[in-house]
């Protein structure tokens, strides 16, 4: 099984929908600013996680294709925004929105993608009950991530978060949504109760381990591959598990907060981080969180869908970028 021809598969699913469910409007600007992170490419995981979460409780993927675009135009929502304040100016190698249309106009394309994931998750095939437990999980999950941002913005005035804060922030932040993903297509594919839970707990635990490897990525992937500046949540002054862990360690970090630290500084402060064991750390608890996520799949039955959903989690501590 090749993994990634399995996700892209799924995800040109969703590629053709915003083609035909999000076509350019008026004002046309707005809508290529929409729809700009989406020709920039990306993975597709959560669309991908989503439909797989759909067939492996026996249903049909191509009756979930809007619930499926509906958690990717969420996702670019979130991007844009966080681009915004966290004054990034780079995503997926290329200018963030706000740097080609200015911060209003970046700010009007974020609430215009939320409002649209709504009216397109409205479309999909299914009951009355199913429909409205779709919808008042997914205003929940984006009520969450915007909990989660809060939070983490919060962090940045704080010397003291905690691990547990930490975990909490990054539940809410980035975890829900795969979650959200995850029973969202086993309600619509037809799947039990306890089904649906298993699979929200998977996306969850699953997630949370896909952030804690994001916050390591961001540190040791080169910026060509990250397609954004190297270590600019240090810069940026998160507070990620990595840099808990190293000041609980007393490992004084001078790049840490420092938005015009230079490469020298970053290549210090990352051999620091892993002589004080603090990336290793992470990369154990993120590994754990993943293994404890595949063991909730073991209520689905056997079935390719379940086998790359597995495939799936592992993926999400062993990428590249």
């Amino acid at each position: 099984m090749d993994l990634l021809e399995e996700i892209n598969k799924r995800g040109s699913m969703v590629d053709g929908a915003i083609q035909n469910l999000m076509p350019i409007g008026e004002p046309d600007e707005l809508y290529r600013a929409m729809r700009y992170l989406f020709d920039a490419g990306g993975k597709r995981l959560r669309p991908a996680a989503l439909f797989l979460s759909t067939e492996a409780v026996g249903g049909d993927p191509h009756d979930v294709i809007p619930a499926a675009t509906t958690v990717e135009l969420v996702h670019n929502f979130t991007l844009i925004h966080d681009d915004i304040m966290d004054q990034d100016n780079l995503r997926r190698g290329m200018p963030a929105v706000h740097v080609k249309w200015g911060l209003s106009g970046a700010i009007l394309a974020g609430d215009t993608l939320y409002s649209k994931s709504f009216h397109i998750l409205s479309q999909t095939r299914t009951d009355a009950a199913r429909m409205v437990e779709c919808m008042v999980m997914m205003s929940i999950t984006c009520i969450e991530i915007c909990e989660g941002q809060w939070t983490d913005i919060s962090f940045e005035k704080r010397n003291n978060v905690s691990e547990a804060e930490y975990m909490e922030m990054v539940e809410k932040k980035t975890a829900i949504l795969y979650a959200a993903s995850c029973k969202m297509g086993a309600v619509l594919g037809g799947g039990t109760a306890d089904q649906a839970q298993a699979l929200w707990d998977f996306g969850r635990l699953t997630g949370v381990g896909f952030q804690i490897y994001d916050d390591v990525l961001d540190l040791i992937t080169p910026e060509d591959v990250l397609g954004k500046v190297r270590g600019s949540d240090l810069m940026e002054g998160k507070q990620t598990l990595i840099v808990i862990h190293a000041r609980e360690n007393n490992v004084k970090l001078d790049v840490f907060g420092k938005r015009e630290a230079t490469r020298e500084e970053i290549d210090d402060a990352l051999e620091m981080l892993e002589n004080s064991g603090s990336i290793d750390y992470a990369l154990t608890t993120a590994r754990n969180f993943v293994a404890e996520g595949k063991a909730k799949l073991d209520i689905l039955p056997e079935s390719e869908a379940k086998d790359i959903l597995l495939a799936l989690a592992d993926y999400m501590i062993e990428r590249k970028f």
